[in-house]
């Protein structure tokens, strides 16, 4: 006889020991509320029009169902069907229905192209505020609405084209249906550059365009080749980089999915298998002599496709300051409420440095992302400014800091920050691809050599922007002539990339301490600039800071008020 049946114990009733001190997740369904520095933010950008939408969609986006789908949705990823039942070519891109209700709140919220449909001062702003909460918890959504929003000004210089496209490219309906463009409510658009042999080198590109009619701008061409990458493979067109015919000069055409009523030659040859990022699809494809019609000027093809990256490249840093507050607030929820050695694990001296650290990352990160968003709302000079000099340095910075930020929150968790179960771990597997798409991190710290070389006057006046803004901040200013030294002396270009990189992180660094002092309480700011740019500057680890140096209780209650 079983021993707990000798005993008179049930079966049901056994049990080894009772589970205490585990801490469920963070899963407050108000992000919005939860966020003090993004309410601000929003606030100060002129944006108070926008707030009730934002908290609204933060409910939405917030919610268990939502949390569910973006779990399911990585889980089921995307599957390559190229042929229908009878042998017809579909190259047919299915997804799960949780993909399709993340992106259908994306697109609904008008977090898409908002900012290309309205006017009010903050546009830009409150899209990035929508942008930044939907991130927080599905990442994957985030790549065909960031190709799309970057598409409209591009398209909109194509008179004939737009008249086309215009209306279902701003609509905020969502309709995921595979079928001509002319049937469609709206429609999304993906990008095309990358290839085997050039990877980040466009110029080395070896498709082909070839004119038909003529050809020119806004007219049509036969393209054939491949390309390695090939973003959202399922939207429907996609701005494609081609050589116009074999030694020619580089153009950018729109090659929609359709061509009238019949499928254009675009091949899908597999969807790739990826660290992270796995509910969006990516593709290989082959261009069997599809249709494309060229988009501005022949030779200018890779300036365009630049230009539509420096709208991508923002997108890159919010969606990286998303993974870091989504990281953050886990960290702190469960560092609040385990216990470890006799009190709270928040409590503990080496951990309070742990989380101090990363609220102040977080913080600087959303600012960042916001300013430079704040920039493609304003003509003026110094706002072209942090467009073209500060981006490309903050999407080096940013997108790297956040798989530092990420990990180390995942420490916070320990065993429970590394299982699958948890929203940590798909985090930690999305941040790498930020760093990656849209130019990696040399690619960005070069461009912003290029930047301030071809535009130095534009990178003084930035400078001495910063300089007024930072009077008294002694640490920051020091950086900062530092860094205009290095400008300034070095002539030599090859010897000026060598420092590209300390270039771009001193420069990012120096944005971010300039916005958490204007913009942020004095406490927050004084521990960014000491920790980042002074004396207690202590290297890339995160949390080798005295946490008792610094208004600790105040920054982290202001990065998650307690309930």
């Amino acid at each position: 006889m079983p021993v707990f049946e000798a005993e008179g114990r049930s079966p049901a009733l056994w049990s080894t020991h009772t589970v205490v001190n585990q801490v469920p997740e963070w899963a407050n369904d108000d992000l919005w509320d939860a966020d003090v520095a993004l309410r601000e933010a929003v606030e100060q950008a002129g944006a108070h029009w926008a707030a009730e939408r934002l908290q609204t969609y933060a409910r939405q986006v917030g919610s268990p169902a939502a949390r569910a789908d973006a779990v399911a949705a990585n889980v089921h990823g995307p599957q390559h069907r190229p042929y229908d039942a009878r042998g017809h070519r579909l190259d047919a891109v299915d997804f799960h229905p949780a993909w399709h209700h993340l992106l259908g709140l994306l697109r609904q919220g008008g977090w898409v192209t908002l900012p290309w449909r309205d006017d009010r001062p903050g546009r830009w702003t409150a899209w990035a505020a929508g942008f930044y909460l939907h991130g927080q918890i599905e990442q994957g959504t985030l790549c065909p609405a960031t190709m799309t929003q970057a598409a409209v000004p591009l398209l909109r210089r194509e008179p004939a084209l737009w008249a086309q496209v215009g209306d279902p490219l701003l609509s905020d309906a969502y309709d995921p249906r595979d079928i001509p463009l002319q049937a469609k409510a709206s429609i999304w658009v993906g990008m095309g550059m990358t290839e085997k042999q050039g990877g980040s080198d466009v110029r080395a590109n070896t498709t082909t365009a070839w004119p038909l009619d003529g050809g020119g701008r806004g007219g049509v061409y036969r393209v054939r080749g491949h390309k390695w990458f090939y973003s959202a493979p399922s939207s429907d067109a996609h701005l494609v980089s081609a050589r116009i015919g074999p030694d020619g000069p580089m153009g950018c055409f729109w090659v929609p999915r359709w061509w009238g009523a019949q499928r254009n030659a675009v091949r899908i040859q597999r969807l790739k298998d990826k660290l992270g990022n796995r509910s969006n699809a990516s593709g290989e494809v082959e261009f069997e002599d599809a249709l494309g019609i060229l988009i501005g000027e022949e030779g200018r093809g890779i300036a365009t496709l630049v230009e539509m990256a420096s709208y991508t490249r923002i997108n890159c840093v919010l969606g990286s300051a998303a993974i870091v507050r989504a990281a953050l607030v886990q960290a702190l929820h469960s560092a609040r409420h385990r216990q470890a050695f006799g009190r709270a694990l928040a409590q503990q001296p080496a951990m309070r440095g742990v989380l101090l650290d990363l609220a102040l990352e977080s913080e600087a990160a959303l600012q960042l992302g916001l300013r430079l968003a704040q920039a493609c709302e304003d003509a003026a000079p110094l706002d072209q400014a942090w467009r073209r000099i500060v981006t490309p340095a903050a999407k080096f910075w940013v997108c790297k800091r956040a798989i530092a930020a990420t990990a180390e929150a995942m420490e916070v968790l320990g065993g429970n920050g590394y299982v699958e179960e948890g929203t940590l771990a798909r985090l930690l597997r999305e941040a790498p691809v930020n760093s990656i798409w849209e130019g990696s991190g040399n690619v960005m710290c070069l461009d912003v050599l290029r930047a301030v070389q071809r535009q130095p006057q534009a990178a003084h006046a930035l400078l001495n922007d910063w300089r007024q803004a930072l009077h008294g901040d002694a640490a920051a200013l020091g950086a900062l002539r530092t860094l205009a030294a290095a400008w300034q002396t070095q002539t030599d270009g090859a010897a000026l990339e060598h420092q590209a990189r300390w270039i771009a992180q001193t420069l990012a660094l120096l944005a971010q301490a300039v916005l958490l002092r204007t913009r942020a309480p004095a406490a927050v700011a004084d521990a960014f600039i000491a920790t980042r740019l002074g004396e207690a500057a202590v290297g890339q680890t995160l949390g080798v800071i005295d946490a008792r140096s610094w208004a600790t209780d105040a920054i982290l209650a202001r990065a998650l008020p307690e309930a």
